[in-house]
């Protein structure tokens, strides 16, 4: 079958090590159901895979894709939770937990094979294409904004790097949810969009907010880290999921942390539970995930090379058959 998958490790030049040909197609086992792709989102996780974190070179070639949409063997429309080994459903309770092509094969090919158990319905009110970006960047926005900031309406909210796919969620999902949304980006026309999408104020990054904020929503890291940490009430969340730019900021902030009482939370991906939850929120309120561009899978590799550059603004999507 086609496929889109990490033949060579190359921590500077990762997309040197992408292929796109021929790959073997999942067998059925116990426990897993094989799905026909229709359509798979990029996430920055795939260029971090190419660059050999989480993916040693000795479980080369990996086939890569976290997200994906499709029809399983019974013909149902579905979506993938991508999280394998959370419950040991499919792989034995003693594996740990990890998210497609770190472990198993992904979802840019023709099919996938995934644990049962992750296999989620899809909404009728949803595209494939809609659904395929909803499994990692989406729902890490989701468990970053209401598990673990727990920000209710009315508060606000200060989103890093608007354009990503993680922050792109958060500035949509805020809004829905009746929070007060600020957004950051160098760039123009990325701040302009997140006004558009319904930030009440986007501006350049590390420039001073209006008013401190009671969350940030944090996936770049180094350069935006000492601007998050000052943009905080009092008593304010600050959750991290990403950091694109680098983990090691010139200034942590140290004693702003601990004499404002702030708190800093990590945060990996999402539940089933709350991928359920988030589908559902989609379907009956009308919110639909920002695609920034559609591309047949035998053109992945401009979409991996816009998505490297930082061009895009929302999701980036490869359909299938």
């Amino acid at each position: 079958m086609f496929a889109v998958y990490a033949a060579r490790i190359d921590r500077d030049q990762p997309l040197t090590g992408l292929e796109l040909g021929e790959r073997p197609a999942p067998e059925a086992r116990p426990g897993w159901s094989v799905v026909d792709v229709r359509a798979a989102s990029l996430n920055h996780h795939d260029l971090w895979s190419l660059r050999g974190v989480g993916l040693p070179e000795d479980r080369l070639p990996m086939i890569l894709g976290c997200d994906a949409a499709g029809v399983d063997e019974d013909g149902n429309e579905v979506v993938l939770h991508s999280v394998i080994g959370q419950t040991g459903h499919g792989v034995g309770p003693e594996e740990p937990r990890s998210i497609l092509t770190e472990r198993y094969q992904g979802t840019f090919a023709e099919q996938v094979a995934v644990p049962t158990w992750n296999v989620l319905p899809k909404p009728k009110e949803l595209s494939f294409e809609e659904a395929a970006c909803l499994p990692t960047a989406w729902l890490t926005a989701y468990r970053m904004l209401f598990t673990n900031a727990g920000v209710r309406p009315g508060d606000s909210v200060l989103v890093q790097g608007a354009g990503g796919g993680v922050a792109t969620a958060a500035i949509v999902l805020g809004k829905a949810a009746g929070l007060r949304v600020f957004a950051t980006s160098r760039d123009e026309a990325k701040r302009k969009r997140a006004l558009e999408l319904g930030a009440v104020e986007a501006v350049e990054t590390g420039a001073r907010l209006p008013q401190r904020v009671d969350a940030v929503i944090e996936t770049v890291g180094a350069a935006t880290w000492s601007h998050s940490v000052k943009s905080l009430k009092p008593g304010g969340t600050l959750v991290i999921s990403g950091a694109t730019s680098g983990d090691r900021p010139s200034h942590a902030e140290l004693t702003r942390i601990f004499f404002l009482e702030l708190k800093v939370v990590g945060s990996t991906m999402g539940t089933k539970d709350e991928l359920e939850d988030l589908l559902s929120f989609c379907a009956a309120t009308g919110v639909r995930p920002v695609i920034d561009e559609v591309l047949p899978m035998d053109r992945a590799r401009e979409g991996f090379e816009r998505m490297a550059s930082g061009e895009q603004f929302g999701k980036i999507v490869l359909s299938g058959s």
